[in-house]
């Protein structure tokens, strides 16, 4: 069924059949499946013939106008007759909004993307669309892998600091009766520190094993690409380049040691 309320909803997988206005102003959105793929059995994909029953289902999305709306979706539960396959029944699902969702992927997608990239807290991210905040933190984690799972840009300048973060947390150890760390207050931020490659990773730790440890999750050819090391007076640090980056420069760019950057030996 396509129509051009369809066109506006832009929701692939369903089309709108009616809307109409309730007594508060909100409009309803009455869906019907419109993906032939939705009747494949999700264990073997195979397009099942015969209808089991139906639910209506709520899923919310992005708001639309000062008033909003709300979704009903009454979805079909299909047999699957396949022989030997493990799952006996399913309802419809589209990409959009998968078997059990109470959001629209894109609703979910937005909220984790305000985070990633516009700097929103979690808590404002899931006040204006009314989500919890749970769900708007594992939907920023969604979005977070796609860039902390990308491969990294190749730098020429690497730089190499220490920030502090928090308090440092200690337990007692059950059998030796000693207390010990469990969280240090500074971190090892690694960053392009020519390019526009931004912050490239972080680790807890600010000791020479904490950066050979992350220099070891790079890949050997992006390590050779590196010429030069961006570090302030730091014998930790540069202990770890002269392991894990022999071949590159390390220039200190501590301007209280002295007014303009040093060439130091590599």
């Amino acid at each position: 069924m396509l129509n051009d309320t369809t066109l506006l909803l832009d929701l692939d997988g369903v089309s709108v059949a009616r809307v109409e206005r309730l007594a508060d102003g909100r409009r309803r959105v009455h869906l019907v499946t419109a993906d032939e793929a939705a009747r494949a059995c999700p264990a073997c994909g195979v397009f099942a013939t015969r209808v089991k029953g139906s639910a209506v289902t709520r899923p919310r999305d992005l708001p639309h106008g000062e008033s909003g709306w709300e979704f009903r979706w009454p979805k079909r539960r299909w047999w699957c007759r396949e022989a030997g396959c493990p799952r006996r029944s399913f309802t419809e699902q589209i990409p959009q909004i998968p078997a059990g969702a109470r959001l629209t992927a894109r609703l979910r997608g937005a909220a984790g993307r305000r985070i990633r990239d516009a700097g929103s807290t979690v808590i404002q991210a899931a006040r204006d669309p009314h989500l919890s905040w749970p769900t708007v933190m594992e939907a920023f984690r969604t979005q977070a892998r796609d860039v902390t799972e990308a491969p990294l840009p190749q730098v020429t300048v690497l730089g190499i600091d220490e920030t502090r973060r928090g308090r440092p947390r200690w337990e007692r150890d059950a059998d030796t009766d000693k207390w010990r760390p469990t969280r240090d207050r500074w971190h090892t931020g690694f960053a392009d520190a020519l390019g526009h490659g931004g912050l490239l990773g972080q680790v807890e730790g600010r000791t020479a094993a904490d950066v050979l440890a992350w220099l070891a999750t790079t890949d050997l050819d992006w390590r050779k690409g590196i010429g030069h090391i961006a570090i302030d007076m730091s014998a930790t640090y540069r202990a770890a380049i002269r392991v894990g980056l022999p071949h590159a420069t390390v220039v200190s760019t501590t301007s209280t040691w002295s007014s303009s950057p040093t060439k130091c030996c590599p």
